[in-house]
């Protein structure tokens, strides 16, 4: 997902965007939804978060 599009997600979730990060926005989101906010710390491939919406570009992002 772009960065953009995660801003205004966030924005949807009444966060300013500002200059953060990707990574940092996305657990952002994570935490107002009352999700984990573990986004790109998936150890070893393995995550048992399987419904959630940023699961491919966490392991993407965890693989950097």
């Amino acid at each position: 997902m772009k960065l953009e599009e995660v801003r205004t997600i966030a924005r949807s979730h009444s966060i300013k965007p500002g200059n953060f990060s990707k990574t940092a926005l996305i657990k952002m989101i994570q935490a107002a939804e009352g999700n984990f906010d573990c986004y790109a710390t998936v150890y070893s491939g393995e995550c048992d978060q399987v419904s959630c919406c940023w699961r491919e570009d966490c392991f993407d992002a965890s693989a950097k």
